[in-house]
């Protein structure tokens, strides 16, 4: 442990943590809690976007693809790009159609109160796993600092977090997520010059070594269904991907409905794909550096621990500290928008509808903020056994791309379709579920493919059992959809 890089990590986190907490006195309703007040400007929501899809799931488990692969990951950024139009097109114009919290209020204007709880459980469920697999992955860096266990790890992280989620809500979320943002992708950079400077004949040096060894394939053509990075796996399943983690998830959702109006929010969606790109290449060409400087060598234990050692072990004194506390910062901001998108969730799909909205404003902010730490014992305990979970990286995605393709059928079947109701959008949820379970336990399919296969099937059965399911008495706000 060297002290000036200890320093370091330690004013972060407690600078962060004071910035976030000192919005507390802004937070006077739900809408302000969730939404920040809608007062954010595009840019600071194009970035926070960019930080919830980062994660330090993209920073440590991105360069051991590169490591023992080549650049062939980057095909499923292609189909972000595509994904972000379609949600442009067809979600965001209904989202802002009246003042919604949650995506899922969105299912209940067309199904009725049924699905929205349905589709906001689904949501509960799927993003405190994933987030849980986020939080172990933060300690793999930490534990690497300290020397400590897991547990110390995760409790740390985690009560920081709270801390400013609890008191500063949306608006902490949005703010601490641009500083955050700033920080890993500078302690990227600082890793690259580093890098670039420990390798004879430098960048270009590495480069042609690189290339020579296919490390800098992008594009690889061929039809698979059971490689996880083809072109083809990359665009469709990409598409697929963020379709549904864009317009489907709440994590994402929130920060898109915490735009001023539609056009902030189209602007702010659109422009975090060109900085998801650019930093998806950073962090893939750092690998392919980090395996020219060794030579090649096989990675010993976990993979995921490749670029973290290097940054503690390799870097000069202070700068080790904050490459390391910028690994933490995406872990943070990432870790605060969980927090806060389950907790609306909680309190307005579920919560408030028990309640009849009848208690005051202030209750349901106190219960906002108390959900929020239940939420964090929850991501707590599900972190202390994601450690065997396999690699972070393609865990979290593989956790999400399970139901995210059912959210994502179930969306559709209500956006693009009248004939279904309720009953039949239910029967195509469990239709879904079961498929998936099948997909995942009984075949080789990766993950890429799932929520592809996932929607297809929710959307097919939902509309095939409108022809014969009788549906539930509409809702009034159905009949206005």
């Amino acid at each position: 442990m060297r002290p000036i890089d200890l320093a370091v990590i330690l004013a972060y986190l407690a600078g962060v943590t004071w910035f976030g907490a000192r919005f507390k006195e802004s937070q006077k309703s739900l809408r302000d809690y969730f939404l920040g007040g809608q007062t954010a400007p595009w840019w600071a929501i194009a970035l926070s976007i960019v930080s919830a899809e980062t994660s330090t799931l993209t920073i440590i488990g991105t360069p051991p693809l590169a490591y023992k692969g080549s650049f062939v990951f980057l095909q499923v950024v292609f189909g972000y790009l595509l994904a972000r139009l379609v949600i442009s097109t067809i979600f965001l114009p209904r989202y802002f159609e009246g003042q919604l919290f949650t995506a899922y209020a969105l299912m209940e204007r067309r199904f009725g109160p049924h699905v929205r709880k349905v589709t906001s459980g689904i949501f509960l469920v799927t993003r405190a796993l994933a987030e849980g697999v986020r939080v172990f992955a933060i300690s793999i860096v930490i534990s690497i600092i300290l020397h400590t266990g897991g547990l110390a790890s995760i409790v740390v992280i985690i009560l920081l977090t709270l801390f400013y989620t609890f008191e500063g809500g949306m608006t902490a979320v949005i703010w601490t997520d641009v500083i955050q943002m700033i920080m890993y992708v500078l302690g990227a950079g600082v890793s690259f010059y580093v890098l670039a400077g420990r390798i004879p004949g430098g960048f270009p040096h590495a480069m042609d070594v690189a290339s020579a060894a296919g490390k800098l394939q992008v594009f690889d053509f061929h039809w698979s269904w059971t490689s996880p990075y083809t072109f083809w796996a990359g665009l469709i399943g990409g598409t697929f991907l963020t379709t549904a983690s864009h317009g489907t998830d709440q994590l994402v959702v929130q920060r898109l409905l915490s735009a001023k109006n539609e056009r902030q929010s189209r602007l702010a969606l659109l422009t975090s794909w060109g900085v998801i790109f650019i930093q998806f290449t950073l962090f893939l060409t750092i690998g392919a550096m980090l395996w020219v400087l060794r030579d090649g060598k096989p990675i010993t234990g976990s993979s995921d621990k490749l670029y973290p050692a290097f940054i503690w072990e390799s870097l000069p004194v202070g700068i080790a500290g904050l490459a390391m506390a910028a690994i933490i910062a995406a872990a943070m901001a990432n870790l605060s928008a969980a927090l806060n998108s389950l907790a609306s969730a909680t309190v307005v799909d579920f919560y408030q509808p028990m309640t009849q909205s009848r208690r005051s404003p202030e209750h349901y902010l106190l219960a906002s903020r108390l959900s929020t730490v239940v939420w964090g014992l929850v991501l707590a305990a599900i972190a202390l056994v994601a450690s065997q979970w396999g690699s972070v990286l393609e865990s979290g995605l593989s956790i999400a791309s399970v139901t995210l393709g059912i959210l994502l059928g179930v969306f559709l079947l209500g956006v693009l379709t009248k004939r279904p109701g309720e009953r039949a959008a239910i029967v195509g949820v469990i239709a879904g579920g079961l498929v998936m379970i099948f997909v995942k336990l009984g075949t080789k399919i990766p993950y890429t493919w799932w929520v592809l296969i996932g929607s297809s099937v929710t959307f097919g059965v939902g509309w095939l059992a409108s022809l014969v399911v009788k549906p539930f008495a509409v809702t009034e706000k159905a009949k206005q959809s």
